[in-house]
């Protein structure tokens, strides 16, 4: 890890509730929109890119190879490849990391690394009967086979499976991601009004983050084809104070359970971009950077906990890197559930969590309020699975340079039972 990889620049879409229909934009033109836009602020042309790669956790059957598509629609030209990574929450991260692993073995110096998905766009899917009935259709040869079919037809085959719904189902536990978020908050002991309190008050830092202009660096409004503005992220809402939000029903477990879709992350549409560089790259093109990540880390536990990933990743990459928590200027840990963020929160302060699941002394400590996701996050903001990875990177950077800190980490947690860490460091004027 001891060659350098610097982030030069970043951009994002806005980041698009999902409102129960197709968005406006697919997932290759939220990314063609961002990176275009990006590309075209750089001393450089697309054609000098190295490589492009984008994370997708659910890239549409038209799109396939999404970061070759977009690749080429930016202006990019046949030669610069283009390629998808997947590891569904942290995809845009994952993307960063692959692109450091290019330049540190000296195959790439000038990479375009990040994350999309449009959410709203999951399909609809038949279910295997229907699938089952249609094929026996198309194979029937004769009247009297069609009409034998007819009559064995069920309304119920026409009933929509929902591929959003599969998708955020672990096929080895069998939970939905909001289930696991449930078992985090019976282990820890966090209330119902502890995660209103906490998604209101995510609601309220991204609210006022938008008043004060500090989305306005990274975001690339959006226009669709009759012309509408999409200037801003759309999902955050100011009635979502904890009093409004204790009124919801619980919906992953609607008998004794405690996390709602007001203290989950929204399902949304969007994209985010970083432009990553090595030292030859910056002396070649003659490029100032921004910062640099110094570190990354991954991990892995058991599904059923999925959420506490961040943990389980963090702690090594602190470790290795002789960090203590006053060492960290700002956070950034993906808010997939408001249950998850507490639940690692609590994690971190717990002797016998660390020592026996962490292999530390003691408790690690306490995150200030003050120093985590200062501008809000998923709850508010929305959570495009591919996307987000990228957006806690680039977010925290501009953090740390407004708030002229040096030091940083972006956490998140990842379907599947794993955990996605990246250390990362801004770079001043003189170097430092």
């Amino acid at each position: 890890m001891s060659k350098p990889i610097y982030i030069v620049d970043g951009a994002r879409t806005p980041f698009l509730k999902a409102r129960n229909r197709p968005g406006p934009f697919a997932a290759s033109d939220l990314a063609t929109d961002a990176g275009r836009a990006l590309l075209l602020r750089q001393p450089f042309a697309p054609t000098d890119l190295d490589e492009v790669i984008l994370g997708c956790a659910a890239p549409s059957v038209d799109e396939v190879n999404i970061g070759r598509v977009v690749a080429l629609r930016m202006g990019c030209g046949h030669k610069v490849p283009g390629w998808t990574v997947m590891r569904n929450c942290a995809s845009g991260m994952q993307a960063l990391d692959s692109a450091m692993d290019s330049m540190r073995t000296g195959r790439s110096h000038l990479v375009l690394a990040g994350g999309v998905d449009a959410l709203s766009r999951a399909p609809l899917l038949f279910s295997d009967a229907m699938v089952t009935w249609l094929a026996n259709w198309y194979a029937a040869k004769s009247l009297g086979r069609r009409a034998a079919l007819l009559a064995k037809f069920r309304p119920n085959y026409l009933a929509p499976v929902i591929g959003l719904m599969k998708g955020l189902t672990d096929p080895v536990v069998g939970l939905l991601m909001g289930q696991t978020a449930e078992n985090l908050a019976y282990r820890f002991g966090i209330s119902r009004a502890e995660m209103d309190s906490y998604a209101a008050q995510s609601h309220a830092r991204v609210l006022a983050a938008q008043r004060d202009g500090h989305f306005a660096k990274e975001i690339v409004p959006l226009i669709d084809r009759t012309g509408y503005v999409y200037p801003a992220d759309d999902g955050v809402r100011e009635d979502s104070t904890p009093a409004n939000l204790a009124k919801l029903k619980p919906f992953f477990d609607r008998k004794y359970g405690n996390v709602t879709a007001g203290n989950s992350s929204q399902v949304t549409d969007g994209a985010a971009w970083l432009l990553l560089a090595t030292e030859e790259a910056l002396a070649h093109f003659h490029l100032t950077p921004k910062g640099r990540i110094v570190d990354s880390q991954w991990a892995a536990l058991d599904p059923a906990q999925m959420g506490l990933g961040p943990v389980y990743a963090v702690t090594p990459l602190m470790t290795r890197n002789n960090l203590d928590l006053a060492d960290i200027d700002a956070w950034e840990i993906n808010e997939a559930f408001a249950a998850q963020v507490l639940a690692c929160l609590a994690a971190w302060q717990d002797d016998a969590f660390c020592r026996d699941e962490l292999g530390l002394p003691g408790a690690l400590g306490v995150i200030e309020d003050a120093k985590l996701n200062v501008d809000g996050g998923a709850i508010a903001l929305g959570h495009p699975v591919g996307a987000s990875g990228a957006r806690i990177v680039l977010h925290l950077l501009n953090t740390l340079e407004r708030q002229g800190g040096q030091r940083g980490i972006a956490a998140i947690c990842i379907g599947g039972g794993q955990g996605g860490a990246m250390l990362v460091e801004r770079v001043t004027a003189g170097g430092a």
